[in-house]
């Protein structure tokens, strides 16, 4: 907005001083992300206290479950996901150009996730436990890749079509289209069933998995803050044409603009974390935790890296396979041992002792802020894997 703003002066013949900083991606994003964080850091107590006061919105923990501090964390106010999105919306629509698709379908993406994630977060709290109904998350995530995908396929303003990025190989351009060469003359036309069928399985995994990895304290946060400043690189390089060749990656025009969003996602998990830090003062809800996920793959997917997302977001896929590797396994032992359905599967044969992953090592003793940070060590070894992955061929 900004932006535009100072554009039209110009043209009519205002010339307002350092106007000229605003044209380069850089400083629009560092600017964005200062904003973020001024935004959670000054809203957030205000916000939390109304969320008190006036919402009752409070997190209803299961303390039957004997994890380390859930009473206390019984009476913490949730949804501050509200205040996430509002601190990446804010500074995009200022900062950055308003007229570039790129923006457009991230801010869609994020209001759309935040409306579902909202909607989840308040059912649950005027419907006691029961919130929105699984099948329906998934129908609004499924909506929403299927927009995105067609849009790429068929936007005249969207670069790369079908094609994406493989890691650590040379000739790293894959066309999706290739999957469906033996159809033939069929394949052109079909080309886009297979290529929104993968990303709709990517938005609905990583957004899924996400809500998955917020359990405790900062944890989803903190990771998603490493994963965001990992995706604002690789969209800078990416849509840099010096850098692009350097780097012998794919170029695509005017995707660098997403760095401003980027960078606003950054800012805001970070300002977040202030709060939401162990002993939480606020938790993010659905509204928070579906969002991001859903943000970091859409975002992937853009910048044509959404095959480097099992690496940068490898602790979501540990934290999914553990809860697959459970609920199966538990399955298999209640058939082989015939358990009523009262009975519960013995803890020590259990693969882990309680699922989402980091759980399972608080039931062993570890503190709640050592895991958070054990955690988000791995995610920033991840992320600088994953950064390296643009030399490793």
């Amino acid at each position: 907005m900004i932006y535009h703003l100072l554009d039209w002066l110009n043209d009519m013949g205002i010339h307002v001083p350092g106007a000229g900083a605003f044209i380069g991606i850089t400083f629009r994003a560092a600017a964005g992300m200062v904003t973020s964080l001024l935004i959670m850091l000054l809203a957030g107590k205000p916000f939390i206290r109304w969320m008190k006061n006036k919402m009752g919105m409070m997190d209803e923990v299961r303390t039957e479950l004997g994890l380390e501090g859930a009473a206390r964390k019984a009476n913490t106010p949730t949804m501050g996901g509200l205040l996430i999105l509002t601190a990446i919306l804010i500074p995009t629509l200022l900062f950055a150009k308003l007229d570039n698709i790129y923006v457009l379908i991230m801010v869609g993406t994020t209001v759309w996730l935040g409306l579902l994630g909202f909607l989840d977060d308040y059912l649950k709290k005027t419907r006691g436990k029961k919130g929105l109904a699984g099948k329906y998350k998934i129908l609004g995530q499924v909506l929403l890749a299927l927009v995105v995908g067609l849009l790429i396929v068929y936007h005249p303003a969207l670069s790369g079509g079908t094609t994406t990025t493989i890691p650590f190989v040379k000739n790293n351009e894959f066309d999706y289209a290739w999957l469906v060469t033996w159809m033939g003359d069929w394949a052109q036309d079909l080309v886009w069933v297979v290529y929104v069928l993968v990303i709709i399985l990517i938005v609905t995994a990583v957004s899924n998995a996400s809500n998955l990895t917020d359990g405790i304290d900062g944890i989803a946060t903190g990771v998603a803050a490493v994963n965001g400043g990992a995706l604002a690189l690789l969209a800078w390089v990416s849509g840099n044409a010096i850098m692009a060749t350097y780097f012998n990656i794919m170029y695509l025009p005017n995707i660098g603009e997403l760095a401003i969003f980027s960078t606003a996602f950054v800012g805001a998990t970070i300002g977040f974390l202030w709060f939401n830090g162990h002993p939480a003062d606020i938790f993010m809800g659905d509204t928070g935790s579906l969002s991001i996920g859903g943000i970091i793959a859409v975002f992937a997917v853009l910048i044509k890296k959404e095959l480097l997302l099992p690496v940068l977001c490898g602790i979501y896929v540990v934290e999914n396979l553990s809860v697959i590797i459970q609920t199966t396994y538990c399955k298999y032992y209640r058939r082989k041992h015939k358990l009523p359905p009262s009975e519960m599967v013995p803890v020590e044969k259990r693969p882990f002792l309680m699922t989402p992953l980091h759980h399972h090592y608080q039931k062993k003793g570890q503190a709640e802020e050592k895991v958070v940070v054990r955690f988000i060590i791995i995610a920033i070894l991840l992320a600088i894997f994953t950064l390296s992955t643009l030399k490793l061929r």
